[in-house]
């Protein structure tokens, strides 16, 4: 059963309980659903079974009224994203979200960047920004996760960019989304393994057997399909996942089918042991 796995154990004469592992949903799956009914959204989600998510936005409602809907559709934001240029420049306002919400994480999805550039120069700065706004989030009780897109996984030295970013990563975690890292050129079941403490959350996303990826950050977006009909090994990656104790794993679908395929994936990962 993938839904909320508690593992107790003993250390030290004492007890303690391993993060609950659970599956959530990403909301920018919706973003689309959104624009056109927030609370009707919310309660599909509800629907399939989900609980936790994460997001950031409120779509234009007051938080507290945005809020009230999150509790009556039994839904906690875990995770929040943040921008790369407010982790820079306006940290106060990251941790306010993050607050605001209850939220544990801060996720960053993107850092910007000329498609045709993206070296060891941007590398470096973005891990730079990186640590010095884990650590004050650390502070703030917050964990920041970075979203790698593809573009991390360019060649560098005998290994790739991503790998600069992971061994120099002291303040911050990586939520690993699982088809960009495959779609970039890299195994992202064998990067879990490599790096066990680095990888903190995880996005699972299939793709469509017989795409060809690339290291630019960028694909059709119904590309996504349905968890374990792809050509991503999503059983191994959720047994990894829970053999790591990875606490949450984020469904995210960008498809325009992502109403029907969700369900679906859910159904899916619930076969999985």
């Amino acid at each position: 059963m993938i839904k909320k796995i508690i593992i107790a154990a003993t250390l030290l004469g004492g007890v303690f309980f391993a993060q609950a592992q659970e599956v959530g949903l990403q909301l920018y799956s919706l973003r689309n659903q959104f624009k056109m009914d927030v609370a009707n959204t919310l309660g599909l989600i509800n629907e399939w079974g989900i609980t936790k998510i994460e997001g950031g936005e409120t779509y234009d409602m007051p938080l507290e009224d945005f809020k009230a809907l999150l509790s009556e559709n039994d839904l906690e934001m875990v995770s929040v994203g943040a921008s790369f240029d407010d982790l820079e420049n306006n940290l106060e306002k990251v941790v306010k979200n993050a607050k605001d919400f209850g939220a544990t994480y801060v996720m960053c999805a993107w850092v910007p960047h000329d498609d045709n550039k993206w070296d060891l120069e941007e590398t470096t700065h973005a891990t730079d920004v990186f640590n010095k706004a884990g650590k004050i989030l650390k502070k703030n009780g917050l964990v920041l996760a970075y979203h790698p897109h593809g573009y991390e996984f360019r060649p560098y030295k005998s290994g790739t960019l991503f790998d600069y970013m992971a061994q120099n990563a002291n303040d911050f975690t990586f939520e690993l989304d699982v088809f960009w890292a495959q779609h970039g050129g890299a195994d992202p079941l064998a990067l879990m393994k490599k790096y066990p403490k680095k990888i903190t959350l995880l996005h699972l996303k299939d793709m469509e057997k017989g795409i060809e990826g690339n290291n630019t950050g960028h694909e059709d977006n119904d590309t996504n399909v349905v968890l374990g009909t792809g050509q991503i090994d999503i059983a191994g990656i959720v047994k990894e996942a829970k053999k790591l104790g990875i606490e949450y794993m984020f469904i995210e679908d960008e498809s325009k089918n992502v109403v029907t395929q969700v369900p679906k994936s859910m159904v899916y990962l619930k076969t999985l042991k």
